[in-house]
């Protein structure tokens, strides 16, 4: 699966909510992310989408940078959880 099919099946998943979201893979540098929410910024403009939820306690600085209006922050509000 390519990057822009992997973001645009979850846009059109997301589209009937009028939120589109994404989840990117897990990495240690929050700027890792910003591809995938820049990406994904792009295709709610593309398609009229005005809610965009992503970003978790890790990358939300960069999410915000990049267009989020939902962040996931549960951990720094509640704690790591344990396995």
């Amino acid at each position: 699966m390519t990057f822009s099919s992997a973001i645009l099946r979850v846009a059109c998943v997301a589209a009937f909510a009028a939120v589109v979201a994404t989840m990117p893979p897990a990495a240690a540098d929050p700027e890792a992310s910003r591809a995938w929410f820049r990406r994904l910024r792009e295709l709610a403009r593309e398609h009229d989408l005005g809610e965009l939820s992503m970003g978790t306690t890790q990358d939300y600085r960069v999410a915000a940078e990049e267009g989020a209006t939902h962040v996931r922050v549960g951990s720094v509000l509640f704690g790591e959880t344990r396995p």
